[in-house]
């Protein structure tokens, strides 16, 4: 039995049919490995496409049930063959050491975005520049964190997570997937510093996927739509109801929880690549489709994983994104411009909804955007000519 996400729903009973199928005539006493090349004592077997990790615990669980009933029927013989599989290496650190590369590599994109976030002010009076490493922030994070890694995160996740803390918890559970175990440390960190807005505006691959998206649309000549504000605020309690249901769901079965977790199209686009069922490829696309006239429509309404965010970036100890006395009173610049309408026309940004893009701080600095600061240059600039016309 198993209850791998993954396999809940997405790999169908012949791909898992196919895959033990490789285990028969095989030596017990063998080491089995997915990919790579045999050698003495060792066989290579294939994965399952899309789920290389899971496929990777599914081969120790197989290998090692079978080696102790050998040994405790008398079928594996110790006359010293065996002893090479004293108990082996756990699974997680086995990983940790072959993906080396990709830790290091996500270990400097992530410390790139915190040195992003602690040097945001000057980025923000620079927005040519911020607007270019956003940009190049979010190709990172949809190809190499997302197409590549595999590292989307998912409301499954922290249900898993929770059911752990209720049931028993273990840390090899959650460090058999080095890229995920490191993106929600920082995402944990940086919700009690920033909020929730860091991994939604800035590490979320399918969030990346959306806003890239909207600006090619843009760039076509697609006009983008805004809800009216009472719209709007309802709109956004529809992310909370699907996050209670599924949590509702979650302790009675963790399994029928994973399957109304489809409501998030990840494992579609980025686990199987859009190779699935009809139904589950249509519901993705609608949705990106949906995104290129509403920007990160699925994010704002749907997404059950930026509402389980909300929670503890209520305790965020710090107050980064700065604002001004005349913000929403009467000045309503930034409340026009947000991605997100994250900003209240009382000029409040509601911080469980901001996405962490900066656009208001590029336009808190800018003596030309920001309608106090154009006002004091303004003044500034007729003493200026006062000064000059004066006769000396």
């Amino acid at each position: 039995a198993h209850e791998e996400p993954i396999l809940v729903v997405g790999i169908s009973e012949d791909d898992l049919v196919e895959y033990v199928g490789q285990y028969v005539g095989l030596r017990v006493a063998d080491e089995v490995r997915i990919g790579g090349q045999p050698a003495p004592g060792r066989q290579v077997i294939d994965g399952i496409s899309g789920a290389t990790i899971t496929a990777m615990v599914l081969n120790r669980s197989i290998s090692e049930s079978l080696r102790k009933v050998a040994l405790a029927r008398g079928l594996l013989v110790d006359d010293g063959e065996s002893r090479r599989f004293e108990p082996p290496e756990p699974l997680w650190r086995m990983l940790w050491s072959e993906r080396q590369w990709q830790i290091a590599t996500l270990g400097v994109g992530l410390l790139s975005l915190l040195l992003i976030l602690l040097f945001q002010d000057w980025l923000a009076r620079h927005p040519t520049f911020l607007v270019r490493v956003r940009t190049a922030f979010l190709l990172f994070t949809l190809f190499f964190i997302g197409v590549y890694g595999y590292a989307q995160l998912s409301v499954v996740n922290v249900l898993t997570f929770v059911g752990s803390l209720l049931g028993g918890f273990q840390w090899e559970s959650f460090l058999i997937d080095p890229m995920i175990f490191l993106l929600w440390s920082f995402v944990a960190v940086t919700m009690l510093l920033w909020g929730r807005g860091v991994y939604c505006g800035w590490l979320c691959p399918f969030g990346a996927l959306q806003e890239l998206l909207f600006r090619i649309g843009q760039h076509l000549g697609i006009k983008g739509w805004e809800l009216p504000t009472v719209v709007h605020e309802r709109l956004l309690a529809l992310k909370y109801i699907v996050l209670l249901g599924l949590f509702g769901l979650s302790l009675q079965s963790l399994a029928t929880a994973e399957l109304f977790a489809e409501v998030e199209p990840f494992k579609t686009v980025f686990s199987l690549r859009f190779i699935r069922d009809w139904p589950f490829v249509v519901y993705a696309v609608m949705l990106l489709l949906i995104g290129l006239f509403l920007r990160k429509a699925f994010c704002r309404y749907l997404c059950p994983l930026g509402a389980a965010l909300t929670f503890p970036s209520r305790f965020r100890i710090f107050d980064w994104l700065r604002r001004r006395k005349e913000c929403g009173r009467p000045c309503q610049t930034c409340a026009r411009e947000c991605e997100v309408q994250a900003i209240r026309p009382t000029g409040e940004i509601v911080e469980t909804e901001c996405h962490y893009c900066l656009d208001c701080q590029v336009t808190y600095w800018n003596d030309r955007r920001c309608p106090p600061l154009v006002e004091r240059r303004k003044k500034a600039e007729v003493k200026a000519r006062l000064a000059r016309r004066k006769p000396h």
